[in-house]
């Protein structure tokens, strides 16, 4: 059997598709172009996590942060910065009122729709608990899940001495199966939600500096990234123009491209990958669902189950 028709039946298995794979519906696509994979974190905890993943250079991934605060404006790490602000002075301007975070979320709803127009794979970050990520975040979901194909969403709830903060988190997420697309998202098995806990943390991982938190956070959500989302369409776009080649009705023809950017051989379809971080003592319960792609455009619905 050639390797093209070889590859092409691997990933019909893994994806549950009936159908024949048309080889050709990838011809003109480019990653990171065509097929947007971003990353949004929402929130000042968010953005130190994001900072951590965006400071790895992921391919193809769009970075953009979401806050309250104008220092964002600061942290270059980022492709896009977004500060939700109002007329009054004071570098904080929720003064960590999530019902303040939600007005000023409420007003930047075209930007939002703007930062998902057309994107693919969507994987957001928040931290609950405060003002910006636990007010602005419906609203970032609500526009993510009308607009990409596959949405990831991480929240990260505070340690149990931060009580009130924790209370707060709770009920954040609570409402968040009110946000009518993201709940339509998951139902069709386009979305999920895994709960960061960082009360788990500090109890599986005694050892770890609280210092180091985000850098283990951020090393789980790049490998959930890079497993199940970039490696795949990778692997899919790889399969499609060696399906091409092997195709007599493409003959002669050179594909598109620079189709994959840095692989000069394909890959093997990866397996299902596990979520826990470089590093960490096991698997952790608050965020241990797996992820299964699905071609849609480029890749389709990842599997994993809610975790609230």
């Amino acid at each position: 059997m050639p390797e093209a028709e070889s590859k092409v039946r691997d990933i019909d298995q893994l994806t549950g598709r009936d159908d024949e794979f048309d080889p050709g519906f990838l011809e003109n696509l480019k990653l990171g172009h065509d097929v947007r994979f971003v990353l949004v974190t929402v929130g000042g905890g968010a953005a130190r996590i994001g900072r951590e993943i965006a400071r790895r250079h992921l391919r193809y991934v769009e970075t953009v942060a979401i806050n309250c605060d104008a220092r964002i404006q600061e942290y270059e790490e980022f492709d896009r910065r977004v500060c939700l602000t109002t007329d009054s002075p004071g570098p904080e301007d929720t003064g960590g009122s999530p019902v303040a975070g939600g007005h000023l979320a409420r007003s930047a709803q075209p930007a939002f729709d703007r930062i998902f127009e057309g994107a693919t794979f969507v994987t957001i970050i928040s931290t609950l608990g405060g003002g910006a990520g636990t007010g602005a975040l419906p609203f970032v979901l609500e526009a993510a899940a009308r607009s990409c194909e596959v949405l990831s969403v991480f929240v990260v709830k505070p340690f149990k001495l931060e009580a009130e903060r924790r209370a707060v988190a709770d009920r954040a997420l609570a409402r968040l199966h009110f946000v009518d697309s993201f709940v339509a998202l998951q139902q069709r098995g386009l979305a999920t939600l895994q709960v960061l806990d960082n009360e788990t943390l500090a109890k599986d991982a005694a050892k770890i500096p609280i210092a180091r938190f985000n850098t283990y956070w951020a090393e789980f959500i790049a490998s959930h990234i890079e497993k199940s989302f970039v490696i795949p369409a990778e692997a899919a776009v790889e399969a499609s123009r060696l399906a091409m080649l092997t195709d007599p009705t493409h003959a002669g023809r050179v594909p598109a491209e620079a189709e994959i950017v840095g692989h000069a051989a394909p890959t093997p379809f990866p397996e299902r990958p596990s979520l826990n971080p470089p590093g960490m003592p096991g698997p952790l319960p608050a965020a241990s669902s797996e992820i299964e792609l699905t071609l849609e455009v480029v890749g389709g619905p990842p599997g994993g189950q809610e975790l609230l």
